[in-house]
């Protein structure tokens, strides 16, 4: 049986979606900064606010009381063990390749507010009366929609390897 190569687990079409992702991130990022009062929740719709804040830690505020170089150094490891699954995992396997793009970008459009501002600016509130989501950003939707592409993935590849054996 061949291995069918996938978009993604070819280098160009990965670092292209990697490289418009991190615009994208970035752009957003920007107007978020320019026009969002600091600390103030915009609503958009019910349970779902625009607050722009600074995250000193990594995803979620964790670590937040960590040195910066610390965090980048924990970014870059995160980026590393990626792209080294990345080239152990099949070229067919769609949904992982997706998946590891989608986290590269992530860690990658965090890394670049860690290095210009010494921060991540996040902006996405999910709320009601007595609760509250940790505010996030773009990059973070990458890294959690990244993560559940690969779940997916291995899903999928035991439902495979499942009905091979039968």
């Amino acid at each position: 049986m061949s291995e069918r190569n996938t978009l993604f687990s070819r280098p160009l079409p990965i670092a292209l979606f990697i490289l418009v992702a991190i615009v994208a991130d970035q752009a957003v990022k920007y107007l978020v900064e320019a026009f969002l009062p600091f600390q103030e929740a915009v609503p958009v719709v019910p349970m779902l606010a625009l607050y722009r804040t600074y995250n000193f830690g990594v995803a979620f505020s964790m670590l937040s009381g960590m040195e910066g170089w610390f965090i980048v150094g924990i970014r870059l490891a995160v980026v590393a063990f990626v792209l080294w699954l990345w080239r152990r995992t099949p070229k067919d396997r769609f949904f992982a390749h997706l998946g590891y793009a989608m986290i590269i970008a992530g860690a990658l459009g965090n890394l670049v507010d860690r290095l210009l501002f010494g921060y991540v600016i996040d902006y996405i509130l999910f709320h009601t009366t007595s609760w509250s989501f940790a505010v996030f950003n773009l990059a973070d939707s990458f890294i959690t929609v990244g993560a559940g592409a690969i779940v997916l993935d291995e899903l999928l590849q035991a439902k495979r390897t499942r009905s091979l054996k039968l």
